[in-house]
This record gives structure tokens, sequence and C-alpha cells, in this order.
């Protein structure tokens, strides 16, 4: 198990998170991210709100994190905007997800992000336990796999019918 998580993190994410990294709520609070995995894993999508690459991936991640729901696991989205952009950018999704502003992107610069959209799965450490950047869907199943190992849970089809043809993404930073 520790051979295949190492091989996992290495891959995207080189750092693991700060602890004291705070993030807006959309309640119009702020949190901190060590404050999160007191009691369970995050699995969460990172998304820029001024690019069409992170908005191409919206359903796809929308659908992947809905599998994991009722999991042992927080998921949700971080958008590198402030919770007004995070409203305009998701829409609805913010009714139905766990949803956070980074608008200085100190959680992406403290991850050592280089591409978003990203997937990004952080355990109880603050340990990067797998990851993946732009819209790789090989690394996002990879990563999505890993999350349901940890979790004893359903795999997500990655990629599914609908879902886009691979990109890149746009610089995270």
């Amino acid at each position: 198990m520790r051979e295949r998580r190492a091989a996992i993190a290495w891959r995207i994410v080189v750092t693991n998170p700060a602890a004291d990294v705070e993030l807006q709520t959309m309640k119009g609070g702020t949190i901190a991210l060590g404050e999160m995995v007191t009691m369970f894993h995050l699995a969460l999508v990172v998304v820029d709100p001024y690019t069409h690459q992170s908005a191409w991936i919206l359903p796809t991640a929308q659908r992947i994190l809905q599998t994991f729901k009722a999991a042992d696991v927080r998921v949700g989205f971080v958008v590198t905007g402030s919770t007004d952009d995070a409203r305009d950018f998701l829409g609805p999704i913010v009714d139905e997800f766990f949803v956070l502003a980074d608008p200085e992107r100190k959680l992406v610069k403290s991850l050592g992000l280089e591409t978003l959209p990203a997937w990004v799965h952080i355990d109880h450490l603050l340990q990067v336990e797998a990851s993946a950047q732009g819209w790789h869907p090989d690394e996002w199943r990879t990563a999505a796999e890993h999350l349901a190992e940890r979790m004893d849970w359903t795999r997500p089809t990655i990629p599914d019918v609908g879902d886009p043809v691979p990109f890149s993404g746009s610089p995270a930073t």
C-alpha cells in the first residue's frame, strides 16, 4: 500500500499543503486547511473561474465527486477566485457541494500545483495521497481509484461518455 501511495503522490503534486492555509467559505468566514481534515480526508477539484479549461471539466468533476459524496471523505470544489466568483462560475453546484474560495491561490501555491483544473486527495496528516492536473483521464482515474480503495468505495467511470478530450489545463498561479 505505501509503495502505491508514494507512486501516485509524486506524479503531479510535489508538496503537502500547510495546515494554516486559510480558505474562504461560501458563508463568508474562513477555515484553515488543517481544521478540515480532523474527521475526514479531502477530495477537492481545484478550478480557475477565469478559464475555459476549468469550465470544460465541471460536469465531469461533478459526476466524479458525486460518486464519493456518501463516503467517509469530504468532497468539494476550490475556486481560485472570490466567493462571488465561485457562485457565478459554479452556479447551482454551490448548493450541491462543499465549495471554498482561494482568491490569493494560497492553497494552490502550498500544494505546488502547476495547472488547473486539478484533483487533489489530502489525508488526515495533510499529506497528498493522490492528484492529477489538467484533464488527463488516466491520471484522474488512478487518483479516484486510489481514493475509492482508501474509502472502500465504488470507483467512478473515468473517462465516461460526454467527458471532454484530454487537455493540459491552464497555469495555476
